[in-house]
């Protein structure tokens, strides 16, 4: 079908819309979780394939939907960075927009892939650190202990469960500066 478009068979691109139109919506509203603003991306997903197509920007290795799939992946992110910037300021001067506020919104996609990135490279980070070390971060930050109660769980002194825990944030620091790890929302 897309060599027949290219070939200037305009009908076949309606075909490559109605062949992949379920998975490629399905897709999107999965992820944006509005019917409206899913139809708006799907739209705007096969007018920049067509264009794509035209530049010749395609190349042919049978893997059509996935291309179809991260020019929309690329679409939804674009939506929601234009987003943010359009609620990052208040047209209010004289009152605090409570509508408009970064501080009562939901996190978009974007935030919860960054989110759920830096929880992964944390955690990775936690498993590399020497047992007692990694033991200490657990039970604190996780588990949610004191150190009288991490002390008492762990049979040392609560000296040692702190330099167990100094001992881990340094270490930590330097894997994170080792690795080049951004560790922190934009």
């Amino acid at each position: 079908m897309v060599h027949a478009f290219l070939k200037g068979d305009e009908n076949s691109i309606e075909s490559l819309i109605n062949r992949h139109r379920t998975k490629v919506y399905t897709y999107i509203y999965l992820t944006v979780k509005n019917h409206a603003l899913a139809e708006d991306l799907f739209q705007e997903t096969f007018i920049k394939v067509i264009k794509s197509l035209r530049a010749g920007k395609y190349r042919d290795n049978g893997r059509f939907l996935s291309w179809v799939i991260r020019i929309a992946h690329n679409l939804i992110i674009d939506h929601y960075r234009k987003e943010k910037q359009l609620n990052a300021i208040s047209n209010d001067d004289s009152e605090m927009d409570l509508f408009n506020s970064k501080r009562y919104a939901d996190d978009n996609i974007e935030q919860l892939m960054v989110n759920d990135q830096i929880r992964r490279d944390i955690r990775k980070l936690i498993n590399e650190l020497p047992d007692d070390q990694r033991e200490v971060v657990l039970l604190r930050h996780f588990g949610e202990l004191s150190f009288k109660e991490i002390a008492d769980h762990t049979g040392v002194s609560i000296n040692t469960a702190l330099g167990r825990m100094r001992y881990a944030l340094i270490n930590l620091r330097k894997m994170i500066t080792e690795n080049n790890l951004i560790l922190t929302k934009s």
